[in-house]
C-alpha cells in the first residue's frame, strides 16, 4: 500500500469523528475568540493615540504596513492590513486628503495603482509608533522571550495554513 493509498483512509476516519461543539471547548480553550478578544484589546488601547493623530483602525494598518512595504497594490495593501478592500478604499481616499500617502500608477500596469507613504505618512507613522510598541510589549509582559519567539512562530504557521486552505 502506497503512502497516499493509507493517507486516504485516515483522513475518512478523521473526517467521520464529530468535532467537538463550542460549548465542550469552551470560549476560553477556543484560539479564534481568544486572538479576537486580544486584537480587540489592543486597538482599544491604541484608540485614542490613533485619533490624537486623525487615524482609524484601517488608516494606522494601512500606514503600519507601507512603512515596510511601500508601494504595494491596493489589493495586497488590503490583505496585509488586513482591512476589506471598500473600507481600505475609503481610509486611503482620506489618507490622500491628509497628504500621508499618495496613489500612483504602476509602471507596467496602468490599470493598477500601488501606494506609496508620503514624508508625512512616514512621520505620522513614527509618532504613533512608540505607542504600537508600546501596546505590544504590555501584551507579552511577564512572558520571557524564548515563549514570544514559539508564539510569533506558531502564530506564522498558522497563518501559512490559512493562507494553503484558504477558509
Amino acid at each position: 500500500m502506497t503512502a497516499n493509498e493509507t493517507a486516504a483512509p485516515q483522513a475518512a476516519a478523521e473526517e467521520s469523528t464529530p468535532l467537538p461543539r463550542l460549548g465542550e471547548i469552551g470560549l476560553e480553550n477556543f484560539p479564534p475568540y481568544l486572538m479576537n478578544r486580544i486584537m480587540g484589546r489592543y486597538n482599544a488601547a491604541l484608540r485614542e493615540e490613533m485619533a490624537a493623530h486623525g487615524l482609524t483602525t484601517a488608516k494606522m494598518r494601512a500606514l503600519a504596513v507601507l512603512s515596510v512595504l511601500d508601494g504595494l497594490l491596493i489589493r495586497d495593501l488590503s490583505v496585509y492590513a488586513v482591512v476589506e478592500q471598500s473600507t481600505l478604499s475609503r481610509a486611503l481616499d482620506a489618507l490622500e486628503r491628509d497628504g500621508l500617502v499618495q496613489r500612483k500608477t504602476d509602471p507596467d500596469d496602468s490599470r493598477a495603482t500601488r501606494i506609496v507613504m508620503t514624508p508625512k505618512g512616514r512621520e505620522t507613522h513614527e509618532g504613533l509608533w512608540p505607542h504600537v510598541a508600546e501596546a505590544c510589549a504590555q501584551m507579552f509582559k511577564g512572558i520571557d522571550p524564548e515563549e514570544q519567539r514559539a508564539f510569533t512562530a506558531t502564530l506564522q504557521k498558522i497563518l501559512h495554513n490559512v493562507r494553503v486552505n484558504q477558509f
